[in-house]
């Protein structure tokens, strides 16, 4: 046995030739592949087959479709109608193990690619994280910020559009103590730094249900952004828009922007439900 468990092969085992196909190694299942690729014969066009219909699609004999049919019946993942076999809802089991594996930032990352393409800007989500928001997804058009933004950056909550989304979900206690803990500053001449004036936008925020951040980051740059909520209606992120700063871009930012926003924020909320997704799972991975 070596240190891990397993049992060392003897020396004089003869490496395997790299060309073999895996398909002729020991250690390919051929009966796992033809029940998958059973599995794969149906689709939207093909949601019932009969037996000479799923060997046709399969390139496997009749005897042997009908066997992994049957099996596949038995387990609950095919139901037959007559001479039609078709999945049963149970084949989704397939898939929810992969989706619950994932992170918030991959399940959200193909509805993000699909915004950012929309609207021509940069698409994030970040999480907040005490006094900064952490970013675990991005998909950049183009760079407007000095700053490089990627998975894994931090920047401060109470002068970002996703970190004030999310501050706007807190209680009136809870937003109190973060207040306490964490001190407002001046990072340009737009950052709005003092308390009275940030809680007033927090509570616009709030009725609202976004923020829009002109300059108050970084001159030249403004973004909007909206709560992303899991299941449970808790918000967990926050999902924006970054654009160049210019006139008239306010007005685009609420009639283009959050519309497109919004559209995305369904999708990936639809997302996290299916996948079973939790915070605490994400808490586990950072």
């Amino acid at each position: 046995m070596n240190g891990e468990g397993f049992t060392q092969m003897p020396q004089t085992t003869k490496p395997k030739d790299p060309a073999t196909p895996f398909e002729d190694s020991p250690d390919y299942v051929q009966s796992l592949a033809r029940g998958l690729s059973v599995v794969r014969a149906f689709d939207r066009e093909h949601a019932r087959l009969t037996l000479s219909e799923v060997a046709a699609r399969t390139g496997l004999t009749r005897a042997v479709a009908r066997r992994n049919l049957l099996t596949l019946r038995h387990l609950g993942y095919v139901a037959q109608d007559a001479r039609d076999f078709y999945l049963r809802p149970r084949v989704l089991e397939l898939g929810y193990s992969y989706l619950a594996s994932l992170g918030l930032g991959e399940i959200a990352q193909q509805s993000m690619e699909e915004l950012s393409h929309r609207v021509g800007e940069s698409c994030s989500m970040a999480v907040l994280d005490e006094a900064d928001v952490i970013y675990v997804a991005r998909v950049p058009v183009r760079r407007v910020m000095s700053i490089a933004l990627g998975v894994g950056a931090r920047l401060p909550a109470f002068v970002t559009s996703m970190g004030r989304v999310m501050l706007a979900a807190l209680s009136d206690a809870e937003l109190d103590d973060w207040l306490a803990a964490n001190k407002l500053r001046a990072i340009t001449a737009h950052t709005l730094s003092k308390a009275t004036a940030w809680r007033e936008e927090i509570s616009r925020v709030r009725h609202d249900g976004y923020a829009l951040v002109a300059q108050e980051l970084e001159l030249g740059l403004c973004s909007i952004a909206i709560p992303v909520r899991a299941s449970n209606g808790r918000v967990v992120a926050g999902l924006n828009v970054g654009m160049a700063w210019r006139d008239g871009v306010r007005d685009h930012a609420l009639k283009k922007i959050l519309p497109a926003l919004a559209r995305t924020r369904e999708s990936i909320e639809r997302a996290l439900a299916r996948s079973g997704w939790t915070p605490a799972a994400e808490a586990r991975r950072r």
